[in-house]
């Protein structure tokens, strides 16, 4: 069942770099029970801009431990979502927000002694700062080391807070900072993550061997990178926790589909919220989604990215063509649900049921 949106008021706004806010809400006390997070969670936020509205995903900066809900929204070319958070958006105003949803998480265990490795680049921190803090506060025996890349030291999104928890707890959590557009005394620290790099890191810094879990956010190709090379290394792929910022257009795949379905056509059933639309569509032209968003379907969504799983459904007829999913678990494949903005129809018929 789709969650519902909740109108909350902006905090505070603070600049964490020149191309970075963390945006903080107010959450009325009648919500808060809906508000509840695991560390690593995200929002979704809403807001309507130049006529439009605009749904994006940020995951929450802060430990559910503060009771206080931030985000961290970098500004990015284009991104109309960013642009107005950065350039707009003011202490006071409203947005709607959607209660904190995710698995990019492990429980934590207060008895226990683990050692925890984290990959981050860019504003992947976000998450990465709530999972660190949160583990370093209710489990005093675990340790965490941070791999984190950005293009140069003033581009370091939340560095104050990272400091400040390596200063609380210095015998416990290590920074490994990379910078790609500004020169490091140590070369393994220069440029991107590389397998090289990762070669270097386990077998100076820190060792597979040691590990309990791994957390990785950030960019598409990064991701990939760390996850193959630690199943490389015989690594079990559940201690591997990743939340991807945005995935690759898979342009040619869609394009191959089409062609190979050119003048078919796909007779299309939306059940959400009680009601059902009905469409037709020349089949493997278009996701799901964004189809019936055309067809007037007022439908969840977020990311568009197969990642956060806003607009999860069940598939109870028909056959698609799943393009990415990052999101979703292998028992809810199983069960039938499928990320529709991911999800191209391939056959005569296909019925999908938001409220399943």
């Amino acid at each position: 069942m789709a969650k519902d949106f909740y109108t909350v008021r902006v905090s505070d706004i603070h600049r964490s770099t020149d191309d970075c806010v963390v945006v903080s809400f107010d959450i009325p006390a009648e919500h808060r029970e809906h508000f509840h997070f695991k560390q690593g969670q995200y929002i979704n936020l809403k807001a309507t801009i130049n006529g439009e509205e605009i749904i994006r995903s940020y995951s929450l900066c802060t430990s559910p431990l503060d009771q206080k809900w931030s985000v961290g929204i970098k500004k990015i070319t284009d991104g109309r979502f960013s642009s107005f958070a950065n350039d707009v958006l003011k202490v006071g105003d409203t947005l709607d927000i959607m209660p904190p949803d995710g698995k990019f998480y492990v429980e934590t265990d207060p008895n226990q002694k683990r050692n925890y490795v984290a990959f981050g680049a860019g504003s992947g921190i976000t998450p990465l700062l709530s999972i660190i803090k949160t583990h370093l506060i209710s489990e005093p025996k675990s340790t965490f080391k941070l791999f984190y890349i950005n293009k140069n030291s003033s581009s370091i999104i939340l560095k104050e807070e990272l400091e400040g928890l390596k200063n609380r707890f210095m015998d416990r959590f290590e920074i490994f900072y990379f910078l790609t557009r500004e020169h490091r005394s140590v070369e393994l620290f220069n440029g991107r993550l590389d397998e090289q790099k990762l070669e270097t890191i386990f077998k100076t810094i820190c060792s597979t061997e040691t590990v309990d879990h791994y957390f990785s956010c950030g960019p598409e190709a990064m991701i990939l990178l760390v996850e193959k090379f630690l199943i490389g290394k015989g690594v079990d792929k559940a201690k591997i926790h990743f939340e991807l910022f945005g995935t690759v257009e898979r342009t040619e795949e869609k394009k191959q589909i089409a062609a190979q379905l050119q003048g078919k056509q796909s007779n299309i059933t939306i059940l959400e919220g009680g009601k059902s639309l009905q469409f037709d569509m020349e089949t493997g032209s278009n996701n799901l989604l964004d189809q019936a968003m055309f067809n007037a379907a007022d439908l969840p969504y977020a990311c568009k990215g197969g990642v956060c799983c806003t607009c999860k459904a069940k598939l109870v007829e028909g056959d698609v063509k799943i393009l990415v999913n990052y999101g979703l678990e292998e028992e809810e494949i199983d069960a039938g649900y499928i990320l529709t903005c991911q999800a191209i129809p391939v056959s005569e018929k296909v019925v999908v049921d938001f409220d399943g």
